[in-house]
């Protein structure tokens, strides 16, 4: 597991990101989930760093980045760590929030952009609309708003079986850490703080603008709706697939690394 002291720092025009830099070649960048951090593709980093130059993100206001102190946009942020480290064009690999900061990106910044791949994601202005995801993000606000931390966490992790499965269904190991990089996200926010994000706004209606291909790679646990939102998208752009890994939710990179890194391997070699 990394240690902050393995990784590089890019001072952006709000303060500094953090990114671990390893491998040669091609550059994929991988994006994480919200409220974790780079860590979270330690499954994928030393298999793809065999063959590529892959840069592993703190986005924003995780993990060892600084929290953002003026309006902000992932996009960005990502042009400007892709333009700072002049080894492009990327491919975007993203989960969850890093799949939606990666076709923001190749929305805004095409040029830097060689193919975009999508986890737990569509783009912008889709929203959950089964009953145990609204649910949980429900009582993920409610526990956020009492500043109860633990029994946010105990929440938050919940999302990795989904709803069809337990917590002990699932790998204890990718429970703590999941807990560990939340938890120290979390630490890094207060309660009441100001939001600077800004969010692209139409991307589901610009997403035929995506000339570079395009893959959705999700568990086959995840929500109807959000497995319906990939294909729409796939099926959108000018050159993209859809893949789906059964048997897992969320993060399918985590729980079926073998078969997640194969069909992105695979891809990528299409490339």
């Amino acid at each position: 597991m990394t240690v902050a002291s393995e990784l590089s720092t890019f001072t952006s025009a709000d303060g500094d990101l953090a990114y671990l830099d390893s491998g040669s070649g091609d550059l994929v960048v991988l994006l994480h989930s919200g409220y974790v951090d780079h860590r979270v593709f330690h499954r994928q980093i030393p298999a793809l760093a065999a063959e590529y130059r892959v840069v592993a993100l703190d986005i924003r206001g995780h993990g060892a980045s600084a929290n953002a102190s003026m309006p902000f946009r992932w996009a960005d942020d990502l042009a400007a760590l892709l333009r700072h480290l002049d080894a492009g064009p990327a491919v975007l690999v993203g989960v969850s929030m890093g799949g939606l900061a990666a076709t923001n990106t190749v929305l805004e910044h095409p040029e830097l952009i060689r193919a975009v791949v999508t986890c737990g994601a569509a783009t912008g202005e889709f929203q959950y609309t089964d009953d145990w995801t609204r649910a949980l993000q429900a009582e993920m606000a409610s526990k956020l708003a009492a500043g109860d931390a633990e029994g946010w966490l105990d929440v938050f992790v919940k999302v990795v079986p989904g709803e069809h499965r337990s917590l002990a269904d699932v790998d204890q190991d990718i429970l703590r850490l999941m807990r560990d990089m939340a938890g120290n996200t979390l630490s890094k926010h207060t309660p009441g703080e100001k939001d600077w994000f800004v969010p692209v706004t139409d991307t589901f209606a610009r997403a035929s603008e995506i000339a570079v291909p395009l893959l959705t790679l999700n568990g086959g646990l995840e929500p109807a709706d959000m497995l319906a939102a990939a294909e729409r998208l796939a099926a959108t752009v000018r050159d993209g697939r859809a893949e789906v890994i059964e048997g897992v939710g969320h993060y399918p990179n985590l729980e079926k690394p073998e078969i997640f890194n194969r069909i992105l391997s695979e891809f990528l070699h299409t490339l």
